[in-house]
């Protein structure tokens, strides 16, 4: 009984320590600022939007599931998510957003090659914490803590078949006209035929959100394949400025490479699913939500991405559908060039207009349909802002960039948001993060 007593009154004292000495607040532009660095590794790191998805989404539920658990109006995603099981209890006085920060950057370090990077400002984080004043048993107790909930966390992560697929076959090209070819200027191989079989978070499988089937392809002049590829031939061949100017605040593509004379290099940019992670910190930081609501932005929209990448992916390399550029080329014009680069993978369904679709839905859950808001994602890559009235309307920008862009049909761009937003709503409707409002019970009249 004495041991009872002595631990709580330890408890005590350690808390009343804490705010004697210091009530360190982590404000939410700490989990911006370490978002934003991800963000950066990533793009540094070339990481491709598929594997960036599972890089947000792994980080942003760590987050989210320490701070929740210390918040109650909000739920964990254990037993939502597939295959997740509640997160480890402290056992000791922590304090939950330093470790829910801490969480997040010991999870990026995992995920990404550039350790250093995050390892250097994760240390610069740790003497800010020690020089505003916070208790150093409540400092060791909460990265202690995140460490714990880190490596239960990658647990999961370690089943969702992501190691399996990095040893898997490579992908086999085809001699059939219709089916995808790699394209200039470096030609680079398919990237992630097998992403299909990771695991997905919430949907029940990849292809649970299946489009219909893309035009048959028929190149003979006046039939309706010919008139999709035509489209893009002379829409790009007519682009006014505000039309580039989409088609390239939208590029979003990793694997750019510049040729000049025999020599070629690589411009880093950020993924598709960065962009609107991207759009999900302006939105926090437009509304003004603290930490908690912050987290909850980030792991909703990461989920969706996530989820909306393996249901494409698993379209794409189903229909195998060859691009513009290679069909334009072949039979209607062979000097013919789309505004932006082809990405190296099949042409359907649209990864743009699924992902962004989703997102959209997830952010309009949180921040509602009427949000104004000024994107300046790109702003760092020498791209001019945009502003939006809805995260609606910033998907539907981002799915039609791509008929600018020279990259997509329009039935990938139709219908890959279709799939996105049905697969964004089943996010949205499967995934319980905030508790409902308790009612005032009602007194009996006398």
């Amino acid at each position: 009984m004495f041991k009872k007593y002595f631990l709580v009154l330890m408890m005590i004292v350690a808390v009343s320590c804490r705010d004697s000495k210091q009530d360190v607040s982590i404000e939410a532009d700490k989990l911006h600022d370490s978002m934003q660095l991800l963000s950066d590794v990533i793009v540094h790191d070339i990481f491709s939007p598929p594997v960036a998805s599972r890089i947000y989404a792994y980080t942003s539920i760590t987050a989210y599931e320490i701070l929740a658990q210390n918040d109650s109006s909000y739920r964990s995603l254990a037993g939502q998510l597939n295959g997740l099981e509640s997160i480890p209890e402290p056992t000791a006085v922590v304090d939950y957003d330093v470790a829910a920060v801490e969480g997040f950057l010991l999870a990026s370090r995992k995920l990404i090659f550039s350790e250093d990077k995050i390892e250097e400002y994760r240390q610069q984080w740790h003497k800010e914490l020690l020089d505003m004043g916070l208790d150093k048993a409540i400092y060791d107790n909460s990265l202690a803590y995140a460490q714990q909930v880190v490596d239960h966390i990658f647990k999961w992560a370690d089943k969702d078949n992501y190691k399996e697929t990095r040893t898997f076959q490579k992908y086999s090209l085809s001699d059939d006209p219709d089916k995808w070819q790699p394209t200039p200027p470096a030609y680079i191989e398919a990237i992630e035929p097998h992403w299909a079989k990771i695991r997905p978070f919430i949907i029940d499988s990849a292809s649970q959100f299946k489009p219909e089937p893309p035009t048959a392809y028929d190149m003979t002049e006046g039939s309706p394949f010919y008139k999709e590829a035509y489209e893009v031939y002379e829409t790009g061949k007519k682009l006014d400025a505000e039309q580039r100017e989409i088609a390239s605040f939208w590029d979003c593509n990793p694997y750019v490479m510049n040729v000049h004379g025999h020599v070629m290099f690589a411009t880093k940019k950020i993924t598709p699913g960065g962009h609107w992670i991207g759009i999900a910190k302006i939105a926090s930081q437009v509304s003004q939500a603290d930490l908690m609501k912050s987290s909850q932005a980030y792991a909703l929209t990461s989920i969706a991405l996530a989820d909306g990448f393996i249901s494409c992916w698993d379209e794409k390399y189903r229909s195998n559908l060859v691009r513009p550029e290679t069909v334009i080329n072949k039979f209607i014009d062979e000097d013919w060039a789309p505004l932006l680069q082809t990405p190296p993978f099949p042409e359907y369904s649209s990864g743009h207009s699924v992902i962004s679709g989703a997102a959209g839905v997830a952010l309009t859950s949180i921040y509602g349909e009427s949000f104004h808001f000024t994107d300046s994602t790109e702003a760092k890559y020498g791209l001019a802002i945009r502003e939006f009235d809805s995260f609606t309307e910033a998907s539907d920008e981002a799915a039609i960039s791509r008929l600018y862009g020279g990259i997509h049909y329009m039935p990938a761009i139709r219908n890959g948001v279709k799939q996105g937003r049905a697969l964004g709503r089943f996010v949205v409707e499967n995934i319980q993060m905030t508790k409902p409002e308790e009612k005032p019970k009602a007194t009996a009249s006398k």
